[in-house]
């Protein structure tokens, strides 16, 4: 077997290279998801939930997948952003029904149930979701848990980190919605379907499709979708501010990978930064998010990055950023 602690010793920089090589390889054991390493430098994971049969229902197993996956690149220091994206028909069709309809009020009362949903919302770097077809549900949730939301034409982090985006085809209902929220952006494909329906089921959102839909779009539209179940489209998303790009669905997911590739130009350091001020606007008053944001802001100026980025303007150069 294997043992990372082995690598400990006197070839300490080697060992490194190839403790990250170990966790690169280790995505090839991946069932229920697809992981790749894209753009011109790699720097952007692209995470493709892979349960087409099901619409890519979140299953534990797929979202166990997901968490093993983010913890990877979090520890790469080679990728700064993450897109995550489903297929043409559905982003996420909420969650895996039949892995529920079993469970009792002591199982997932004092269990680990949903425990794993929310590490998307908890990830360090940026999430961008690109939602094309269907996100309802769960997937209408995992997508606002993205940082950014890109829409095809057919379709907040608690903590600093990498950006990770959403890129929606089809469906995202239930925890597929719930999944897109988590991320920091999230593209959308033009018929893309974002919803809450576990009203239908006898049962309410429970990975934060009631909180963060509500803060995104408001109470009303957040009220009605959440009692009645009823999608909304791509379209529509974007007038609501659940989604930040929509495109035609064969877009959808370059645009978020190109999205990712011009966040990761920046510096890493500044970006979490960044993404933290962004974060804090949800959890706190204006006035202590202002404070906030002028901390940080002044925290920059004790920066090699800060000082890079304005000598690099000044003298009409590209920045090197150094991430300290």
């Amino acid at each position: 077997m294997f043992k990372v602690s082995a690598l400990v010793g006197q070839n300490a920089f080697k060992n490194a290279a190839l403790v990250q090589q170990f966790m690169k390889m280790s995505t090839v054991s991946h069932e229920m998801i697809k992981v790749e390493r894209v753009g011109a430098n790699k720097h952007v994971g692209l995470i493709t939930l892979n349960r087409p049969k099901a619409l890519n229902a979140l299953c534990a197993q797929l979202m166990n997948e997901v968490d093993q996956t983010l913890v990877e690149f979090q520890n790469d220091t080679s990728i700064r952003a993450v897109v995550i994206t489903g297929s043409d028909k559905a982003f996420a069709a909420g969650a895996d029904i039949k892995e529920m309809v079993d469970r009792k009020f002591a199982d997932v009362y004092s269990g680990a149930f949903l425990s794993n949903w929310t590490k998307i919302a908890d990830f360090r770097k940026p999430v961008i979701a690109a939602v094309n077809g269907y996100a309802l549900g769960g997937g209408c949730e995992l997508a606002m848990m993205c940082d950014i939301i890109y829409a095809g034409d057919k379709a907040q982090f608690g903590q600093p980190g990498k950006p990770v985006i959403a890129a929606v085809n089809g469906y995202a209902l239930g925890g597929g919605c719930e999944l897109a929220m988590m991320c920091d952006i999230i593209y959308a494909g033009d018929k893309a379907q974002f919803g809450q329906p576990e009203i239908n089921i006898g049962t309410i959102p429970g990975a934060g499709g009631t909180q963060r839909l509500t803060r995104t779009v408001g109470k009303s539209l957040s009220m009605e979708m959440c009692l009645t179940g009823n999608r909304i489209g791509a379209d529509e998303a974007l007038q609501h501010g659940l989604v930040s790009k929509v495109y035609p669905a064969n877009e959808v997911v370059q645009k978020a990978i190109q999205l990712g590739e011009k966040i990761a130009e920046q510096s890493p350091l500044i970006v979490a930064m960044a993404k933290e001020s962004v974060n804090r606007a949800y959890e706190t008053t204006l006035t202590e998010g202002l404070l906030f944001e002028r901390r940080l802001f002044h925290t920059t100026f004790a920066t090699k990055d800060r000082k890079e980025g304005m000598s690099a303007f000044a003298e009409k150069r590209k920045p090197e950023w150094t991430s300290t």
